[in-house]
């Protein structure tokens, strides 16, 4: 999504120097830029031009992808940011504070995943010596569905 109403500035990025300095493909900035995560600057032969803030976006996109953060809870984080100018520490603590929640309970699923996955998780395969004790005849399917000693009671 390119807006037309930001000024070029000297030291602004070719999409290759985005890449190169992110780590990041020329397509994905694209694909993320369609997805309306970042935006670029035309210039007059129709070229795209990053500002360096998109660097810290970038950075941002992948590292919460790279958590398992959806691209859409990603856009919806950066929506909060500023338009028109650099993300402040401010901004950026601002958003960290609306996602602390939601990460320390994606850290403790992923902690109870690595702590249990080798014993009974309740999903009533009943495949591991452990299920006899911790499932017998799968009992914990009054719970809910699925892998109810990881994800919780949902009935």
């Amino acid at each position: 999504m390119t807006d037309i109403n930001r000024v070029l500035r000297s030291h602004d990025l070719t999409p290759g120097d985005v890449a190169h300095r992110s780590g990041v493909a020329v397509s994905a900035l694209h694909y993320y830029e369609r997805e309306g995560l970042i935006t670029s600057v035309r210039t007059a032969g129709n070229q795209r031009r990053y500002h360096r803030d998109v660097l810290r976006r970038v950075a941002f996109i992948r590292v919460s992808q790279g958590v398992g953060v959806s691209l859409s809870e990603i856009r919806d984080a950066l929506a909060t940011l500023p338009e028109g100018r650099t993300p402040t520490k401010a901004d950026w603590t601002r958003l960290s504070r609306t996602w602390r929640r939601s990460l320390e309970e994606r850290i403790d699923r992923l902690e109870r995943l690595r702590d249990t996955l080798d014993d009974c998780i309740g999903c009533g395969c009943l495949s591991l010596r452990s299920c006899a004790l911790a499932n017998p005849g799968d009992v914990l399917q009054e719970y809910g569905d699925g892998p109810v000693r990881l994800v919780g009671r949902s009935r």
